[in-house]
């Protein structure tokens, strides 16, 4: 029996499950499964090229959304509990990613003047030029040649924005 590494061409081990799914009479699960599972590893595919491609910037996906939110901002700064609800983060995880941030001399940290209690997160020149960078090859490598027609793509985002909106990601 000969064994495929990960990624190697050869049967859908998707279609595979949903197979299986149908053998075992979980017909009303199968398709489904088969959606989930092809959302799961789609992810899985779209963040390993992503975070391969920002790793010599010292990033993750989740440092560069941070940073390139912040380059959008007024003044390029936000507080954190705003930045939180933006990316959709819990408190902790940003804390955590803002400390990164700020040891590496990215974003600075400071008191918010008019809430004692909050903190904002501030853009360095040294942060904006390395998203710039970043972008600029993310948007050459990953997001002008995702891998689908026009169409497709534009199906999917509606399709999952429709999802998400159902799921209560955002209001409609």
């Amino acid at each position: 029996m000969t064994t495929r590494p990960t990624g190697s061409p050869g049967r859908d081990p998707i279609a595979e499950a949903r197979r299986q799914w149908l053998a075992h009479g979980w017909d009303d699960a199968a398709d489904g499964m088969a959606a989930v599972t092809s959302v799961m590893r789609a992810q899985q595919l779209m963040l390993t090229r992503i975070d391969t491609l920002l790793r010599p910037f010292g990033l993750t996906f989740a440092r560069f959304e941070l940073l390139r939110l912040l380059s959008f901002a007024s003044e390029q700064e936000m507080t954190m509990l705003r930045a939180g609800h933006r990316l959709q983060v819990h408190p902790t995880s940003l804390t955590s990613l803002a400390r990164r941030l700020v040891d590496d001399g990215l974003v600075e940290r400071k008191s918010n003047p008019d809430d004692g209690r909050s903190a904002i997160l501030k853009l360095t020149s040294q942060g904006l030029e390395l998203v710039e960078e970043a972008t600029a090859v993310l948007n050459a490598e990953v997001f002008e040649h995702v891998g689908l027609t026009a169409d497709d793509i534009a199906t999917l985002v509606e399709v999952l924005g429709r999802y998400r909106q159902d799921q209560g990601d955002f209001a409609g």
